[in-house]
Protein backbone atom coordinates (compact mmCIF):
# COMPACT_ATOMS: atom_id res chain seq x y z
CA UNK A 1 0.00 0.00 0.00
CA UNK A 2 1.22 3.49 -0.84
CA UNK A 3 -0.13 6.63 0.83
CA UNK A 4 -0.12 9.79 -1.25
CA UNK A 5 -1.02 13.43 -0.65
CA UNK A 6 -3.16 14.45 -3.62
CA UNK A 7 -3.09 18.15 -4.55
CA UNK A 8 -6.32 20.01 -5.30
CA UNK A 9 -7.02 20.32 -9.01
CA UNK A 10 -5.70 16.89 -9.96
CA UNK A 11 -8.18 14.36 -11.35
CA UNK A 12 -7.73 10.83 -9.95
CA UNK A 13 -8.31 8.89 -13.16
CA UNK A 14 -9.24 9.47 -16.79
CA UNK A 15 -12.88 10.21 -17.51
CA UNK A 16 -15.13 12.40 -19.60
CA UNK A 17 -13.06 15.25 -20.98
CA UNK A 18 -9.92 14.38 -19.02
CA UNK A 19 -7.22 12.07 -20.32
CA UNK A 20 -3.86 13.47 -19.22
CA UNK A 21 -2.35 14.87 -16.05
CA UNK A 22 -4.31 12.46 -13.87
CA UNK A 23 -3.14 10.92 -10.62
CA UNK A 24 -3.18 7.51 -12.30
CA UNK A 25 -0.75 8.79 -14.97
CA UNK A 26 1.63 9.87 -12.21
CA UNK A 27 1.24 6.61 -10.29
CA UNK A 28 1.94 4.44 -13.31
CA UNK A 29 5.07 6.49 -13.95
CA UNK A 30 6.17 6.22 -10.30
CA UNK A 31 5.44 2.55 -9.54
CA UNK A 32 6.35 -0.46 -11.64
CA UNK A 33 3.12 -2.32 -10.86
CA UNK A 34 -0.26 -1.53 -9.32
CA UNK A 35 -3.38 -3.56 -8.62
CA UNK A 36 -5.63 -4.31 -11.57
CA UNK A 37 -8.84 -4.96 -9.61
CA UNK A 38 -10.32 -1.60 -10.58
CA UNK A 39 -9.74 -2.14 -14.31
CA UNK A 40 -7.10 -0.83 -16.70
CA UNK A 41 -8.23 2.80 -16.40
CA UNK A 42 -7.93 2.76 -12.60
CA UNK A 43 -4.80 0.82 -11.62
CA UNK A 44 -4.25 0.89 -7.85
CA UNK A 45 -7.29 3.07 -7.18
CA UNK A 46 -9.28 1.74 -4.20
CA UNK A 47 -11.07 5.02 -3.41
CA UNK A 48 -11.19 8.51 -4.88
CA UNK A 49 -11.05 12.16 -3.92
CA UNK A 50 -12.90 14.82 -5.91
CA UNK A 51 -10.79 16.92 -8.27
CA UNK A 52 -10.69 19.97 -6.01
CA UNK A 53 -10.31 18.01 -2.76
CA UNK A 54 -6.77 17.53 -1.44
CA UNK A 55 -5.16 15.13 0.99
CA UNK A 56 -4.49 11.51 1.91
CA UNK A 57 -5.32 8.71 -0.51
CA UNK A 58 -4.31 5.06 -0.36
CA UNK A 59 -3.14 3.23 -3.47
CA UNK A 60 -2.91 -0.58 -3.75
CA UNK A 61 0.24 -1.99 -5.31
CA UNK A 62 -1.21 -5.47 -5.83
CA UNK A 63 -4.60 -7.18 -6.10
CA UNK A 64 -4.49 -8.76 -2.63
CA UNK A 65 -3.86 -5.39 -0.96
CA UNK A 66 -6.62 -3.83 -3.09
CA UNK A 67 -9.20 -6.40 -1.97
CA UNK A 68 -8.09 -6.12 1.66
CA UNK A 69 -8.43 -2.32 1.65
CA UNK A 70 -11.74 -2.40 -0.23
CA UNK A 71 -13.13 -4.80 2.40
CA UNK A 72 -12.04 -2.42 5.18
CA UNK A 73 -13.69 0.54 3.47
CA UNK A 74 -16.96 -1.28 2.76
CA UNK A 75 -16.99 -2.94 6.18
CA UNK A 76 -16.34 0.42 7.89
CA UNK A 77 -13.34 -0.90 9.81
CA UNK A 78 -11.13 1.86 8.45
CA UNK A 79 -11.54 5.52 9.41
CA UNK A 80 -11.42 8.48 7.02
CA UNK A 81 -11.25 11.97 8.56
CA UNK A 82 -11.62 15.23 6.63
CA UNK A 83 -11.43 18.95 7.39
CA UNK A 84 -14.16 21.13 5.89
CA UNK A 85 -14.82 24.85 6.21
CA UNK A 86 -18.52 25.52 5.71
CA UNK A 87 -20.60 28.67 5.34
CA UNK A 88 -22.69 29.80 8.30
CA UNK A 89 -22.91 28.81 11.96
CA UNK A 90 -23.49 25.08 12.43
CA UNK A 91 -25.84 24.89 15.41
CA UNK A 92 -24.79 21.64 17.04
CA UNK A 93 -21.22 20.92 18.14
CA UNK A 94 -21.46 17.46 16.61
CA UNK A 95 -23.95 15.55 14.52
CA UNK A 96 -24.70 12.69 12.20
CA UNK A 97 -26.21 12.85 8.71
CA UNK A 98 -27.83 9.75 7.27
CA UNK A 99 -29.47 10.53 3.96
CA UNK A 100 -29.32 8.50 0.73
CA UNK A 101 -27.51 10.13 -2.18
CA UNK A 102 -28.64 9.97 -5.80
CA UNK A 103 -27.84 11.68 -9.10
CA UNK A 104 -29.63 15.04 -9.34
CA UNK A 105 -32.19 14.63 -12.17
CA UNK A 106 -32.17 18.38 -12.86
CA UNK A 107 -28.35 18.75 -13.07
CA UNK A 108 -26.56 15.55 -13.95
CA UNK A 109 -23.15 16.81 -12.80
CA UNK A 110 -24.50 17.05 -9.25
CA UNK A 111 -25.61 14.58 -6.64
CA UNK A 112 -28.47 15.22 -4.19
CA UNK A 113 -29.68 14.04 -0.78
CA UNK A 114 -33.13 15.58 -1.20
CA UNK A 115 -34.90 12.80 -3.11
CA UNK A 116 -35.26 10.35 -0.23
CA UNK A 117 -33.77 7.59 -2.39
CA UNK A 118 -30.42 6.48 -3.70
CA UNK A 119 -27.43 4.83 -2.07
CA UNK A 120 -27.24 4.92 1.72
CA UNK A 121 -24.69 7.37 3.09
CA UNK A 122 -23.40 8.20 6.58
CA UNK A 123 -21.49 11.37 7.52
CA UNK A 124 -20.53 12.44 11.07
CA UNK A 125 -19.11 15.82 12.02
CA UNK A 126 -17.88 17.84 14.99
CA UNK A 127 -17.12 21.54 15.22
CA UNK A 128 -13.42 22.38 15.57
CA UNK A 129 -13.67 26.17 15.42
CA UNK A 130 -16.25 28.86 14.85
CA UNK A 131 -15.64 32.03 12.84
CA UNK A 132 -17.79 35.05 12.09
CA UNK A 133 -19.35 33.64 8.91
CA UNK A 134 -17.92 30.11 8.80
CA UNK A 135 -17.52 26.92 10.82
CA UNK A 136 -14.53 24.58 10.63
CA UNK A 137 -15.58 20.94 10.89
CA UNK A 138 -13.87 17.61 11.35
CA UNK A 139 -15.83 15.14 9.24
CA UNK A 140 -15.80 11.34 9.25
CA UNK A 141 -17.52 9.23 6.64
CA UNK A 142 -18.84 5.71 7.04
CA UNK A 143 -19.51 5.37 3.30
CA UNK A 144 -17.79 6.68 0.19
CA UNK A 145 -20.48 8.04 -2.10
CA UNK A 146 -19.74 10.52 -4.89
CA UNK A 147 -19.50 14.08 -3.47
CA UNK A 148 -20.83 12.69 -0.16
CA UNK A 149 -19.48 15.27 2.29
CA UNK A 150 -20.27 18.16 -0.03
CA UNK A 151 -23.83 16.92 -0.64
CA UNK A 152 -24.62 16.18 3.01
CA UNK A 153 -23.26 19.49 4.33
CA UNK A 154 -25.06 21.46 1.62
CA UNK A 155 -28.29 19.62 2.49
CA UNK A 156 -27.83 20.91 6.07
CA UNK A 157 -27.73 24.43 4.68
CA UNK A 158 -23.96 24.76 5.14
CA UNK A 159 -22.20 24.34 1.78
CA UNK A 160 -18.42 23.87 1.82
CA UNK A 161 -16.55 27.11 1.15
CA UNK A 162 -15.61 27.41 -2.53
CA UNK A 163 -18.08 24.72 -3.58
CA UNK A 164 -20.15 26.62 -6.14
CA UNK A 165 -21.66 23.40 -7.50
CA UNK A 166 -23.49 22.93 -4.20
CA UNK A 167 -24.47 26.49 -3.42
CA UNK A 168 -21.44 28.29 -2.04
CA UNK A 169 -21.08 31.88 -3.31
CA UNK A 170 -18.39 32.59 -5.89
CA UNK A 171 -17.02 35.45 -3.81
CA UNK A 172 -16.89 36.17 -0.09
CA UNK A 173 -16.87 39.86 0.79
CA UNK A 174 -13.49 41.01 2.01
CA UNK A 175 -11.75 37.74 1.13
CA UNK A 176 -9.73 36.68 -1.93
CA UNK A 177 -11.21 33.96 -4.16
CA UNK A 178 -10.53 30.50 -2.76
CA UNK A 179 -10.02 28.87 -6.17
CA UNK A 180 -10.94 25.41 -4.88
CA UNK A 181 -13.22 23.59 -2.46
CA UNK A 182 -12.22 23.88 1.23
CA UNK A 183 -12.26 20.11 1.79
CA UNK A 184 -9.14 18.16 2.78
CA UNK A 185 -8.59 14.46 3.48
CA UNK A 186 -6.73 14.84 6.78
CA UNK A 187 -6.22 11.29 8.03
CA UNK A 188 -6.86 7.62 7.22
CA UNK A 189 -6.58 4.83 9.76
CA UNK A 190 -6.53 1.26 8.45
CA UNK A 191 -5.04 -2.20 9.00
CA UNK A 192 -1.94 -2.99 6.96
CA UNK A 193 -2.99 -5.65 4.40
CA UNK A 194 0.39 -7.38 4.79
CA UNK A 195 0.43 -7.93 8.56
CA UNK A 196 -2.75 -6.47 10.00
CA UNK A 197 -1.00 -3.80 12.09
CA UNK A 198 -2.92 -0.54 12.57
CA UNK A 199 -1.59 2.27 10.39
CA UNK A 200 -2.39 6.01 10.51
CA UNK A 201 -1.41 8.34 7.68
CA UNK A 202 -1.98 12.10 7.75
CA UNK A 203 -1.64 15.06 5.41
CA UNK A 204 -1.26 18.61 6.75
CA UNK A 205 -3.64 21.31 5.60
CA UNK A 206 -2.26 22.76 2.31
CA UNK A 207 -0.71 26.25 2.51
CA UNK A 208 -3.49 27.90 0.47
CA UNK A 209 -6.17 26.62 2.87
CA UNK A 210 -4.06 27.45 5.92
CA UNK A 211 -3.60 31.02 4.66
CA UNK A 212 -7.32 31.44 3.85
CA UNK A 213 -8.20 30.23 7.34
CA UNK A 214 -5.71 32.64 8.93
CA UNK A 215 -7.44 35.48 7.12
CA UNK A 216 -10.66 34.73 9.01
CA UNK A 217 -9.14 35.24 12.44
Amino acid sequence: VAAINKPAGMVVHAGAGCRSGTLVNALVHRFQSLSGVGGELRPGIVHRLDRYTSGVMLVAKNDAAHRHLAAQFSGRTSEKTYLALVHGAVKRDHGRIEAPIARDPARRVRMTARLGRGRGALTEYRVLRRFDRFTLLEVRIGTGRTHQIRVHLAAMGHPVAGDRLYGAPAQVEGRPPLGRVFLHSRRIRFADPAGGEPVTVEAPLPPELEAWLEGLI
